[in-house]
């Protein structure tokens, strides 16, 4: 079953295009008649494009990328701004800056700027200034705003851009093109579609083609964040209570980390070994009993050298003394 039904498509008036004296021929293979000096356009082949672009769209969006939607033609504006908020993805709608994707970083410094003026506002500072800066700051923000406003949310380079009319969009899918960022078109008979990925050949001047067109791919935004929460589904902790009798006593394995334990068991081992040394050392110790008999016979001994050094000194006095009397 398709997307959009071939009568949805032919209300809106999806299959007219420019009259031909205007056309491109490289749009020729999506071409199906001419009628009243009119193309008419294969509106099988724009079903078929839109069920490709569809599909694209849902699954850059379900895998985390984001899609730009750009549409600055009168007729597109509105219908971008109100399809592109309700699928929440940024937009451009009133000029596409020069620069806006090659030169990003720039672009968001803008944004930054704009978004600093406004929580000075809100925060009352204005209030501290003269009336006249006042204005002139309030001002600035809503040009920044109108110019930026869409791409606030925008925090890094889209993954894949939507264009409204590509002859007037022409610097965007230039950017785009550059980065090899993916396009998705609505392209008419007087544009060429060698520069766009994914051609779905419509009417893009016609404000009920351009609404049912831009609504079916906002849907696929909207049905690619669906996805997007189902595969990726938040786990709620829970908390579980457990009461005295159910509270189960723990190992130090369980409890404990791998130094821990490490530390725990090396700890046993050198204190083996330090008993060990002492056991030792108090085998190889002598006993008192054999010390205190040790140190009385050195006393002795010492009495003895003490009485025979006085004899022989006593002897050698006498000696003396008889010489000296002779």
């Amino acid at each position: 079953m398709s997307i959009i039904p071939m009568k949805a498509l032919l209300e809106s008036g999806v299959h007219f295009g420019h009259r031909t004296h205007k056309w491109d021929p490289n749009m020729k293979p999506y071409i199906f008649t001419e009628r009243n000096g009119i193309h008419i356009i294969d509106l099988q082949k724009t079903v078929k494009a839109l069920e490709q672009a569809y599909g694209m769209v849902r699954d850059t969006v379900s895998a985390g990328g984001v899609v730009l939607f750009v549409g600055t033609k009168r007729q597109a504006q509105e219908t971008i701004q109100d399809e592109a908020q309700r699928a929440g993805m940024p937009y451009v709608t009133t000029r596409w800056l020069g620069g806006m994707l090659t030169n990003w970083r720039t672009i968001r410094q803008r944004v930054n700027e704009m978004e600093k003026l406004e929580r000075m506002r809100d925060k009352g500072e204005f209030d501290r200034l003269t009336k006249k800066e006042a204005l002139i700051l309030n001002r600035k923000i809503e040009r920044l705003e109108v110019l930026f406003g869409g791409i606030r949310q925008l925090a890094s380079l889209p993954d894949l851009l939507f264009v409204v009319d590509i002859r007037r969009e022409e610097t965007a899918i230039h950017e785009a093109n550059l980065l090899k960022i993916p396009v998705v078109a609505m392209v008419d008979t007087n544009c060429n579609p060698s520069n766009i990925d994914y051609v779905i050949p419509s009417n893009d001047d016609a404000i009920r083609a351009i609404k049912l067109l831009v609504g079916k791919i906002a849907d696929a935004a909207i049905e690619g964040k669906a996805m997007r929460k189902e595969e990726e589904p938040v786990a709620k902790p829970t908390r579980v209570v457990m009461t005295a009798a159910e509270e189960v006593e723990l190992s130090d394995e369980e409890l404990l980390g791998e130094a821990t334990l490490a530390k725990i068991t090396v700890r046993p081992t050198v204190q083996k070994i330090v008993e060990e040394h002492e056991e030792e050392a108090w085998v190889l110790a002598p006993e008192e009993e054999d010390l205190e008999m040790a140190h009385e016979d050195l006393e002795t001994e010492e009495e003895d050298f003490e009485i025979e050094f006085e004899e022989e000194t006593g002897e050698e006095d006498e000696v003396n003394v008889e010489e000296h009397e002779d």
